[in-house]
């Protein structure tokens, strides 16, 4: 549980790239993404100064995370268990609730984008798989062959996933055996082993994890979106919490809320819309709905969220180790963390 102590301000900004961090992920790979996260958050940051509206500046930003292979999304997606690529991802709009969402995306190179047209230019609130393929290529949107996405990285880490029988998040989910990491944590530790080990693999091994972006702008309207490649070593046709409004993805003039962790868990305690939901009806400021959420609404499961209210605060929770994170106000405020 952590939060950004911040004086409220007009438009704000919060991005994140995944919760779940590896406490001994090596310091050149926590730079790395520091250093993508920062000038992430720079992009949203120039359009908001320019007057850009709050649903073009999450777009925009998530576009530019989609594009780096640093992060689980767009490029450097997870793999499924056939070795391809399947995306989605999710955008909403605070007035009037409008939203768009896709999945089992293989060659659109930005799904948010798509998830965007799906929101303006169809009558529809979702498209999956070949629809959604489909659809961006009659919007004109750019596609790529599927081998794009894939990073030699993630080609290794399917191989060792599929060698532990293991389904991959940045904290390890196991497939069999424990029924949770803190089960198996404790088995390995039962055993006497001080090998740093989470379902047979080595812990210093990186897995990237979902991106997301919550926005308000300076008329006080926000918007949020989210993209995932999803779990590494999943099945194909899995669907997480990304593309799913009210878990993964919600935005309202209440705040608009960005979430990433164990999708299952997520999607079971629709954490994003529940943000909204106690901010409305418990009368909480958006800190204490996001302590509240991230400590009373999930159950087992690793998840951490970004939000920003529609008055300007910007708030953080995560009930794991760390998680990418990155956010900046109109006052001044800026900051890059992963811990707490």
């Amino acid at each position: 549980m952590a939060r950004w102590a911040i004086a409220m301000a007009r438009w704000a900004i919060a991005i994140h790239g995944g919760a779940g961090v590896d406490p001994n992920l090596p310091e050149h790979r926590q730079e790395e993404a520091k250093r993508v996260l920062a000038r992430c958050l720079q992009v949203g940051v120039d359009l908001l100064r320019a007057g850009a509206a709050a649903l073009d500046v999450v777009e925009a930003v998530v576009r530019e995370l989609e594009t780096d292979p640093c992060f689980n999304s767009g490029r450097g997606s997870a793999l499924t268990r056939a070795g391809t690529v399947e995306m989605e991802a999710s955008i909403m709009d605070g007035r009037g609730r409008r939203c768009g969402a896709v999945s089992g995306v293989s060659t659109v190179k930005n799904p948010v984008s798509l998830a965007r047209r799906v929101m303006d230019k169809s009558p529809h609130s979702y498209l999956a798989f070949g629809g959604a393929e489909d659809f961006a290529r009659e919007q004109g949107l750019e596609v790529v062959d599927n081998n794009y996405f894939i990073t030699e990285e993630n080609v290794g880490m399917l191989k060792l996933a599929k060698e532990a029988n293991t389904i991959l998040f940045d904290y390890r989910i196991p497939l069999a055996g424990a029924d949770t990491c803190s089960a198996l944590a404790a088995a390995v530790e039962s055993h006497g082993s001080n090998k740093m080990v989470m379902n047979g693999l080595p812990i210093s091994i990186y897995a990237p994890e979902t991106v997301g972006c919550a926005v308000v702008d300076s008329n006080g309207f926000t918007a949020a979106a989210t993209s995932t490649g999803g779990l590494m070593n999943k099945m194909t046709g899995r669907i997480g919490d990304s593309p799913l409004i009210g878990a993964g993805t919600y935005a309202c003039g209440h705040c608009a809320v960005s979430c990433t962790g164990e999708g299952e868990a997520i999607i079971r305690s629709t954490l994003a819309r529940d943000v909204a939901a106690v901010m409305e009806y418990k009368g909480l400021p958006l800190q204490e709905a996001v302590d509240f959420c991230v400590k009373e609404r999930l159950d087992e499961g690793f998840a951490g969220l970004i939000a920003v209210s529609g008055t300007g605060e910007v708030a953080y929770g995560f009930n794991c180790t760390g998680m990418f994170r990155a956010c900046a106000t109109e006052d001044g405020f800026m900051e890059v963390g992963i811990w707490e």
